[in-house]
């Protein structure tokens, strides 16, 4: 990997996971920055010099009104036209916790569907058709879960994870941690779900669904695969011994790198080598 690849990595008050975010960016390969949103409003052409692009988790301007609300409407109203160019040259984008739920009342999640493989971005950002709401249990809930990866999905940070070696048969190994009081997924409607499903843009599911989560659905993508947003937290799980029993789990569950360190390898990969369309999983068949 070449640190030429830059990273940037959006705070606004009350973000408290950049730095580890920043972190995974790194360890991965890239050079991360860390960019307050209001200077990059200030400077938005800045957005064409970055090729990766990272939404962290925590209670951006305190989640008033809803959280990621305030982050989101900022983003939507200044930055979405820069943003989508972005995706247009096929630069990955993560948002994790309050980063996922920024983007999807952004409109960059689920994105645009049409005909073809890759629907075209509106000028106008999409409306939105999914959103993360309160717990079944009403409570915030802080914990690892465990989650299974779809082997279908066309997202390009979880390339591989479906038959990585922590998929183990009793998947102890495959757990990410949360930390959120809204993050129950929900879709407007049961057509927006299987579209989500048919067209391999939902990622991972929880195993046990805690949250009470439509189809247990943790972590979505757009059509192209670029654009990922989940509630698990892989930046906060880039070393083994991170896992909350990584002493007890067999040694060939620990192979290589975690899984949360793979996702932003495998963004950083995209990006260096330049990947086409043609060459993701398997073909998008858009609705």
């Amino acid at each position: 990997m070449t640190a030429a690849i830059r990273a940037l990595v959006l705070r606004a008050p009350g973000t408290n996971c950049d730095q580890e975010m920043c972190r995974a960016f790194a360890m991965a390969g890239a050079a991360p920055e860390l960019v307050h949103l209001d200077a990059l409003i200030a400077k938005p052409e800045q957005i064409d010099s970055y090729s990766l692009f990272g939404f962290p988790g925590g209670f951006s301007y305190g989640d008033d009104i809803a959280s990621g609300r305030i982050f989101a409407m900022k983003v939507r109203e200044r930055l979405y036209p820069w943003l989508r160019r972005a995706v247009e040259r096929e630069c990955p984008i993560i948002g994790a916790c309050n980063g996922f739920q920024t983007l999807v009342q952004v409109g960059l999640l689920p994105g645009p569907t049409g005909s073809g493989r890759v629907a075209a971005w509106p000028e106008n950002p999409p409306g939105q058709t999914v959103a993360l709401t309160d717990n079944q249990d009403a409570r915030f809930r802080d914990r690892w879960v465990p989650v299974t990866y779809e082997r279908d999905s066309v997202c390009v940070w979880t390339r591989g994870l479906f038959s990585h070696p922590s998929m183990s048969p009793e998947r102890e190994a495959s757990q990410l941690p949360v930390a959120h009081g809204e993050g129950r997924f929900v879709a407007a409607d049961e057509a927006t779900l299987s579209g989500l499903e048919a067209r391999g843009q939902v990622v991972l599911r929880y195993a046990d669904n805690y949250n009470g989560s439509q189809r247990a659905i943790a972590g979505i993508c757009d059509a192209s695969g670029l654009v990922f947003g989940l509630m698990p937290h892989p930046e906060r799980f880039l070393e083994w011994n991170r896992h909350p029993w990584w002493t007890r789990l067999e040694e060939s569950a620990r192979v290589g790198p975690t899984p949360g360190l793979v996702m932003f390898q495998n963004a950083v990969r995209h990006v260096a080598g330049g990947a086409a369309i043609s060459d993701r999983p398997r073909e998008t068949v858009l609705a």
